[in-house]
């Protein structure tokens, strides 16, 4: 189809050549490792890393006998209630350097764990921050998107639909 400009617009609804499934803005996720509850995640295409809220962290440094950093903390699942909280005891995997929404450039510790997301499991490294006045606990970003999912902006949780 070509519009009066002359530029071709394709339907962005039908990716070509891909068999990469495609999820909405926001879905549910889970952390199975981690807690039993499914977790609402922001599936964010202009953010580089991923990061869940970490509440109450705490970080252990590695011993001289040559185990890693680690970190403690608790998740809450659900937004706005600590409900369902699990707390989290996990080895560091290194800090990263992340720009936040506002331009401030914070370095967070980070963890690696597996993730479910629209019928697939995968490894994903997630930063540890304080997302408790954000409106999603799980900020899924397109490191872990990329060469995996297709994003539509304009839809959301169709991972529950198409299942």
């Amino acid at each position: 189809m070509e519009q009066s400009n002359g530029i071709r617009q394709t339907d962005p609804m039908v990716p070509t050549n891909s068999t990469r499934r495609v999820l909405g803005w926001r879905e549910w996720a889970r952390l199975d490792a981690w807690c039993d509850t499914p977790i609402k995640a922001k599936l964010d295409t202009g953010a580089k890393t991923s990061s869940i809220h970490a509440f109450g962290l705490e970080i252990s440094a590695g011993r001289r006998n040559g185990s890693p950093a680690s970190a403690r903390f608790e998740v809450h699942p659900e937004q706005d209630t600590a409900a369902g909280s699990t707390l989290v005891e996990v080895d560091l995997c290194g800090y990263r350097e992340v720009r936040s929404s506002n331009g401030v450039i914070e370095i967070r510790p980070a963890v690696i764990t597996d993730l479910t997301l629209g019928g697939s499991t995968f490894p994903i490294e997630l930063t540890l921050t304080d997302r408790d006045l954000m409106g999603f606990r799980l900020l899924v970003g397109r490191e872990a998107i990329r060469r995996r999912f297709l994003i539509d902006a304009d839809a959301s949780f169709l991972a529950e639909a198409n299942s």
